[in-house]
């Protein structure tokens, strides 16, 4: 093998296995050793068996605890499995909390490390943490739920509901209209990708604020800027569409509506949707962190956005939601929404998205899934509608995204899911002088700017979601990182690079090429 070949394979493997940072380890190792898992849905066993259960139930904790496995592998080496303490260090990740559910049920839920890095306070089953963009599919069942009461049209034009506000008319709603189902599946040709939250101490807008783009709103105008119902495209912008909605069609403030449609009915003690968050919530709650292991000033910020990004959860109330769609699906519950309702939730619309959820596989392996991603938040939810079973991950820190996807696949590995196992990719032997074609700016939308830069002899990637990583060669033109960040370069009839294709976990993003 090629000894500079040989030297990038080994460096890949180290980077995937072994802590780069150190901190904070006696505490949370502490922290880890005192929160017992909690274990739901096997109440009502004989003695003998609750305790035979129990063990087994803690044998499989300490798989997944050690188990967690890398984004990618080198073809023909076994993919090592890593400890979930380690891998906390080296991301720089102060808190995780662990929900798993297995045969439709939350088999358990566990908290590691602490509310906040210097602190002593574990993290515990009940500590809150920002569900971000994971608000996004509860509020669709809230706004599903009104539908089924006939109190809203899935397929009627808002603005004919709305009251407080109405989404400005153009060149595009003059050909079709934005409707709930377009919104709710990010089809409506709204802008506005996502939102970066407000400090505490900063003005905090209202509602129509955030709508006009009008201070102290801090991000642009929610406009329709493409034909509502022909292509899909991320919107939290439409998000806020919906809460203004369903807020006029009740009466009520979003969160008391969101507490009533769905929260109390699912049993999510733990869950609120008010912004700023209460004291008394408050005192649960960890603290986010940015990328340097640093809290967010204030602890965290507050999203106004709360349909969008404004839930406080927890793993085991979010597997709790994830539970009743799966049984919902079946006609076994019909708590929030009726059987019919949920296949509709569940039916792709446009790019594999249903009514508030992604969408992968069919029969068997149909699961629904969502992301998150607030200020020093990063979260995942991922459930088989099918089998029951299912896996929340959330965690206290702009890095906890690849370190979430590790723990899925332990986690997938341990309970025979038929997905999330390590991609295995080829480094490909490549000149290096090819890399400056690439150095330069990629935009993919406002304000989502990956960056490419060459150093000696190297190719590396940074963006405002993701830290600075090496970028390995499968050819000449498509690049993977260990965290299973992939691109693909796109040329020009003349060879000029012109932007990229980005996938990141599920998805496949284009970027056009801006410096």
């Amino acid at each position: 093998m090629d000894l500079a070949l040989e030297r990038k394979e080994h460096e890949l493997n180290n980077r995937a296995r072994f802590p780069s940072f150190v901190f904070l380890s006696i505490v949370i190792l502490a922290c880890w050793a005192l929160v017992e898992p909690q274990q739901i849905g096997m109440s009502g066993l004989h003695p003998r068996r609750w305790e035979g259960q129990k063990a087994a139930v803690a044998a499989r904790i300490r798989r997944v605890e050690n188990g967690l496995l890398p984004a990618v592998v080198i073809k023909g080496r076994a993919p090592r499995p890593m400890n979930l303490i380690e891998r906390m260090k080296h991301y720089r990740v102060p808190g995780v909390s662990i929900a798993v559910i297995n045969q439709g049920t939350v088999e358990w839920a566990r908290g590691y490390g602490v509310v906040e890095a210097g602190s002593h306070r574990p993290v515990t089953p009940e500590t809150l943490f920002q569900a971000a963009s994971i608000s996004k599919p509860v509020t669709a069942m809230a706004a599903l739920f009104l539908v089924q009461q006939g109190k809203l049209s899935l397929d009627g034009d808002v603005n004919a509901a709305l009251v407080s506000w109405k989404v400005p008319e153009n060149e595009y709603t003059a050909r079709e209209k934005v409707t709930l189902r377009r919104l709710l599946s990010h089809s409506a040709g709204l802008t506005v990708h996502g939102f970066r939250g407000y400090a505490q101490g900063e003005p905090l807008p209202t509602l129509r604020d955030i709508l006009d783009g009008r201070p102290p709103a801090n991000s642009p105008p929610i406009r329709v800027t493409a034909v509502p119902g022909q292509q899909w495209r991320y919107s939290g912008g439409g998000y806020c569409v919906v809460q203004q909605l369903l807020m006029d069609i009740t009466g009520k403030p979003f969160p008391e509506l969101m507490r009533s449609t769905v929260l109390d009915r699912l049993g999510m003690t733990h869950s609120t949707y008010q912004q700023p968050l209460p004291a008394e919530w408050a005192r649960q709650a960890a603290s986010g962190h940015r990328s340097d292991g640093a809290p967010v000033k204030g602890r965290w910020h507050t999203y106004p956005e709360m349909a969008a990004a404004g839930l406080w959860t927890t793993a085991a109330d979010l597997a709790r939601f994830a539970i009743e769609i799966q049984r919902a699906w079946r006609g076994e519950s019909h708590k929030v929404l009726s059987r019919r309702m949920i296949r509709q939730m569940l039916t792709p619309q446009k790019d594999r998205v249903g009514l508030g959820l992604f969408l992968r596989g069919e029969g068997q392996r149909l699961r629904f899934y969502h992301g998150g991603s607030n200020a020093g938040f990063r979260c995942f939810l991922t459930a088989y509608v099918a089998t029951g079973q299912g896996a929340v991950v959330m965690t206290n820190s702009d890095n906890g995204q690849p370190l979430a996807m590790e723990i899925i696949r332990s986690i997938a590995r341990e309970y025979g899911w038929p997905d999330y196992r390590p991609a295995e990719k080829v480094i490909a032997k490549v000149d290096p002088a090819i890399y400056q074609a690439y150095v330069g700016d990629y935009e993919l939308g406002p304000g989502l700017i990956i960056t490419i830069r060459r150093q000696d002899g190297r190719l590396f990637g940074q963006a405002s979601w993701f830290a600075k990583t090496e970028l390995f060669p499968e050819s000449e033109t498509s690049y993977f990182s260990p965290s299973g960040l992939s691109i693909t370069f796109v040329k020009n009839e003349r060879g000029v690079v012109t932007g990229m294709v980005v996938h990141q976990g599920e998805r496949d993003w284009r970027a056009r090429r801006i410096k």
